[in-house]
């Protein structure tokens, strides 16, 4: 039995997670600008770079996350936070969109080979009665990384007169930060000894575990990349900056609500923090649909920071309350994975909607799938976490 949930492991991943997002959303804000702005893509091409990010990351998830449970986890978090890091070397480079897809690509590859072993070793490290509050904790560094990104993006684009590309830049530093810091995480994982007799290497994941990934997967094929709600609002008259402060205001809320959201979740149940979560999603994207008004669109976009932080970690610890030791990593790598290839999906049909209209209609097709979503799993009989 663990003496606390705030294990070495979990405050070390936690930094390593924070430097590494303060690298991606200093860099994430000032992508749709990059692309339809300075490289001159179209929407189309912003919502497939997205979509084929997701999927390479979610296909890498599938193999890194049960190969943990062979390997170990340590491996695969080193790598995949040094990937990531040469993927945004070849984001902000990128003269045409081609390139910047194959960054984005490399980028979520790196993404994916750490994604499903890390939070493995955040459950192997922490006692399963604190799942949510050590994913809760872990998403609130993430989302700190999230603030301080953007704000070092706008301090760049005071100091270098708006010079997006020349900013972008800047975001190799955190990235580099982030690599380093995962040589000092130490294995938590105990290597099973060969079983000759035993011939199932993969045992089968139980139902519960596997009803409720089909169901959060059909959720997220509603959720179309958060780059497309910003490109919104520059739509709408938002300036650079504008859509910078924008996202530091939507991940500010994430950070103050990730931590008492997995605390909830603990107390009540996963499923219907997750349902308000997506209550949440629900409002804010058809507000940012149907609004103009700069002042709406903010509180529409603050509402939806409530998103990911009673939805992303909440979900991981979920499926890690479902799954037994021999088949963790596995099963957080299936989860993270089938949920990288719905958002390709819903990339793709966000992408291939959106218009220069008054009305965006992705977002409120988006924001009635969160609905259903949300009312599924209220009304749903899904078993509890615990037993």
């Amino acid at each position: 039995m663990m003496k606390t949930w705030l294990t070495r492991n979990l405050i070390l991943l936690t930094l390593i997670s924070l430097a590494q997002d303060a690298a991606s959303e200093l860099l994430y804000p000032l992508l749709p600008i990059l692309l339809t702005g300075v490289i001159g893509a179209a929407p189309l091409a912003l919502g497939l770079i997205e979509g084929c990010a997701e999927a390479a990351a979610g296909f890498t998830k599938l193999i890194s996350g049960k190969s943990s449970d062979r390997l170990g986890r340590r491996p695969f978090v080193i790598s995949g936070y040094s990937l990531a890091g040469v993927g945004k070397a070849l984001v902000v480079v990128a003269t045409g969109w081609p390139l910047v897809l194959l960054g984005r690509v490399t980028d979520r590859i790196g993404k994916g080979m750490r994604g499903a072993p890390r939070d493995a070793l955040i459950s192997d490290s922490v006692d399963k009665a604190n799942l949510g509050k050590a994913f809760g904790f872990h998403r609130t560094g993430d989302n700190i990384g999230a603030v301080i990104g953007p704000g070092i993006a706008l301090i760049g684009l005071a100091m270098l007169d708006g010079d997006v590309r020349a900013v972008a830049k800047w975001a190799l530093i955190p990235a580099i930060i982030s690599g380093l810091l995962t040589l000092l995480v130490k294995e938590n994982f105990i290597k099973k000894p060969k079983i000759k007799v035993e011939k199932k290497i993969h045992p089968q994941l139980p139902s519960p575990l596997k009803r409720a990934i089909a169901i959060l997967v059909l959720i997220q094929l509603t959720n179309i990349p958060d780059v497309l709600l910003l490109l919104r609002l520059h739509d709408i008259g938002f300036s650079t900056n504008g859509v910078v402060l924008s996202y530091m205001l939507f991940s500010g809320v994430t950070v103050v609500a990730a931590f008492p959201g997995g605390y909830i979740a603990d107390k009540l149940s996963p499923r219907v923090v997750y349902a308000v979560g997506l209550l949440a999603f629900a409002i804010a994207y058809a507000t940012l649909g149907f609004t103009n008004n700069h002042l709406i669109a903010l509180i529409a976009l603050a509402l939806y920071g409530l998103f990911p932080a009673l939805t992303d970690g909440v979900g991981k610890a979920w499926i890690a309350g479902l799954s037994e030791d021999n088949h963790r990593g596995r099963a957080q790598g299936v989860y993270q994975a089938s949920m990288n290839f719905a958002v390709l999906g819903a990339g793709i049909w966000g992408g291939a909607m959106w218009s220069k209209g008054e009305i965006q209609w992705p977002l409120i097709v988006a924001a009635c799938g969160a609905l259903i979503g949300a009312i599924t799993l209220a009304t749903s009989h899904l078993r509890p976490v615990r037993s």
